[in-house]
């Protein structure tokens, strides 16, 4: 820091020198300062940032999703994509040419004897697998939410054939419902029933493929409504006890109406289920499709049956996507209304 020096003159003509003690940019004027930002300046940066870190954020999504999104668009979209130009084709499976025929294979499809006959047995098909497991895993999970001995093991018991292969059920159900020598055949004998020709009758083919789905898939209706039943507040029931209401009045009044909400998500998965994941046990214990040709089977028999007819299988396929599209839209806009969430 610099000082200032002063010189006076003394009365015998010499000169004194006197330092100052102020620094020496005392009374100067201060450097301007600079003008602060003005608001589209701020406004700017601002921005600059904004788009930094957005920038920043869709890389790390792209970086972690891209790879199921391009895995997704390659095996989902793309396929259905493809599925649904073919339905627009008058194609055999093997030939080496195709001929465009619009919206022919749908109006055949809605409009044939043989389309008809594949809505009525998808209908009874989804009604009996559906109602089934449902009503007979509910009953099930009533009698396991209550305090038995082996409890725990009936509840792996009652689950485990939802976890086994389908092909594997189909087989060991075809030696129990064989006419000549299956294990039903020996029951309804003892009590003087003749065993129907479960694999010749259409009618009664229907039946047995809708059984033997039941008895897979009702042990999983089962764990979810034990899950609901176990979440119900115990003090309600206890109330309604104290209150006289019977078993029956507190099924209806309390736990069924607090079961809704899982009765909705099955009532959605299990209509999805039966329409699309029942293909296996169809196939093996019904080959040929004799009753038993759902939406989901005729695809395959059209497809890879005797008919090789690609074309108008990919019409059906379009036709059950849109069919649960829609049947699950509509589920969630009016179903849903009645639901009571805790």
């Amino acid at each position: 820091m610099a000082w200032g020096h002063c010189t006076h003159k003394t009365p015998g003509g010499g000169s004194l020198t006197t330092t100052d003690s102020r620094p020496a940019h005392v009374g100067q004027d201060k450097p301007e300062a600079s003008a602060p930002p003005d608001d589209a300046q701020l406004a700017a940066a601002r921005k600059k940032a904004h788009r930094r870190k957005n920038s920043k954020n869709w890389s790390l999504f792209l970086l972690f999703a891209g790879p199921n999104i391009l895995l997704i668009l390659a095996f989902i979209y793309y396929p259905l994509a493809m599925n649904m130009y073919f339905s627009s084709l008058d194609w055999r499976l093997g030939a080496p040419r195709a001929d465009p025929v619009g919206l022919a294979n749908y109006q055949r499809f809605f409009t044939s004897p043989s389309g008809l006959e594949v809505w009525r047995v998808t209908g009874i098909f989804t009604a009996g697998a559906v109602l089934g497991s449902m009503i007979l895993g509910l009953l099930i999970a009533l009698v396991l939410n209550k305090k038995i001995p082996g409890r725990t093991f009936a509840r792996t018991a009652v689950f485990s054939p939802y976890v086994l292969s389908g092909v594997g059920v189909a087989l060991v159900w075809m030696f129990i419902f064989d006419p000549q020598r299956g294990a039903l055949m020996f029951i309804l004998d003892r009590i003087g029933i003749e065993s129907p020709q479960w694999f010749l009758d259409p009618d009664a083919n229907l039946l047995m493929v809708i059984i033997v789905y039941v008895w897979k898939n009702l042990g999983y209706c089962a764990v979810v409504f034990l899950a609901g039943l176990q979440s119900i507040p115990k003090d309600l029931l206890e109330s309604a006890t104290i209150d006289r209401a019977g078993p029956v009045r507190r099924f209806f009044s309390i736990v069924l109406p607090l079961l809704t909400p899982t009765v909705f998500f099955l009532l959605v998965t299990n209509i999805i289920f039966s329409m699309t994941n029942a293909f296996d046990i169809l196939r093996v214990m019904t080959p040929t499709g004799n009753g038993t040709n759902t939406i989901i089977f005729e695809i395959y028999l059209q497809s890879f049956g005797q008919f090789n007819r690609a074309g108008y299988s990919a019409a059906i396929a379009v036709v059950l996507f849109f069919t649960l599209f829609i049947i699950t839209a509509v589920q969630l806009r009016f179903v849903e209304r009645k639901v009571h969430y805790q």
